[in-house]
């Protein structure tokens, strides 16, 4: 680590929309690189970069280019004392791989991704480097060529280790809420069953909080996470969330009429009016989404415990879909969403095969 008089220094692996805003964040306070690709990265080279927490004007915040190291490969990474991983899920090989070469010991790597497995990825490449996982609760959304809004709200959890206390004392000096945790896989399974609602919203293409407000669509969400609660007891897993009922609760919540919801989730209820999620973005530019370390996750793991999750099988049927078909991709109503999932359902229980998840 640098001395007590130095900069931290920072590189941000992938920087995408929440690369980019944690970045912008922490440039004021840590010495950042940025690591991510041209059309990026560009903009940001001629302008400076813009962060906003989308809680007025006063929390809007400039950083000029030359505060910013920007580059589009991870030479920088042999002169960090952090390096935060913010790749998509399934880049994550491919990125460790990349900077691998150029590690130094004492770096602490920090997988900031979806899914229950990426920081297990990084630490399987790096292997001699700490590795700890991280779990980002907001959701972040371009809304300039160099400008990041983050459009929900959550504080940061960072597995407790002993070389991650300078960056959780440098986030929270650039008001970041952050927080270490003894039990980041309980956060990371929390995660997943809240990120559950991803594809309900891109398959509907409504904004969130417009998806939230519809009961049709919570109640899609909801079998989902009835389906990911029984698979996870199974593991032996109690998932964390960042709501004021328990994981396990979640399903009834949803399912709640709307007026007793928007009373009981007033947490999950602060989004921005036109705010997205990343998958909803994904389909929209033609990549590839995160669905398989959602859905998909909870699908695997049911497989492995010899039970079965047939409505987020349904779902991971209908996002590769909407992925295939691009522009022309359906927008699904709440009733016909909800009608498709308990048609699976049923299907599952007639056949009978494996536990009723």
């Amino acid at each position: 680590m640098t001395g007590s008089d130095s900069p931290l220094r920072i590189t941000v692996i992938g920087a995408g929309v929440v690369g980019c805003y944690l970045g912008g964040r922490l440039a004021r306070h840590a010495d950042v690189t940025l690591v991510g690709r041209p059309h990026v990265l560009d903009p940001i080279r001629a302008v400076g970069l813009t962060v906003e927490s989308g809680e007025g004007e006063g929390d809007r915040l400039h950083v000029p280019a030359d505060a910013l190291t920007l580059a589009t490969t991870p030479e920088s990474v042999r002169r960090s004392d952090v390096i935060l991983v913010c790749t998509k899920a399934g880049q994550t090989a491919a990125a460790t791989e990349e900077l691998v070469p150029f590690l130094r010991p004492g770096t602490i790597v920090v997988g900031m991704q979806n899914g229950l497995h990426s920081a297990d990825q990084i630490r399987d490449g790096v292997r001699s480097t700490p590795v700890i996982a991280g779990v980002i609760p907001f959701n972040v959304a371009r809304t300039g060529p160099a400008t990041y809004r983050r459009t929900s709200r959550g504080e940061i959890r960072v597995a407790e280790h002993p070389l991650a206390a300078p960056l959780i004392r440098v986030m929270t000096e650039a008001d970041l809420r952050v927080r270490a945790t003894d039990d980041i896989q309980a956060v990371l399974h929390g995660k997943v069953l809240l990120n559950l609602n991803n594809a309900v919203q891109a398959l509907s293409g409504l904004p969130l909080r417009t998806e939230l407000l519809e009961r049709d669509l919570r109640r899609c969400v909801a079998l989902c996470q009835i389906e990911a609660n029984r698979v996870f007891t199974a593991a032996g897993v109690v998932p964390r969330v960042p709501v004021a009922v328990p994981a396990g609760m979640l399903p009834f919540v949803m399912r709640l009429p709307t007026p007793a919801f928007r009373r009981l989730a007033r947490a999950v209820m602060r989004v921005d009016a036109d705010g997205t999620s990343s998958m909803n973005d994904d389909l929209v530019r033609g990549r590839p989404t995160e669905i398989d370390v959602l859905q998909g996750e909870v699908v695997s793991m049911a497989r492995r415990l010899g039970m079965e999750a047939p409505a987020c099988a349904r779902m991971v049927e209908l996002v590769h879909e909407a992925e295939e078909a691009g522009t022309a991709r359906r927008r699904w109503t709440g009733r016909e969403l909800l009608a498709d999932l308990q048609r699976a359902r049923r299907l599952a229980r007639r056949l009978g095969h494996g536990r009723y998840g």
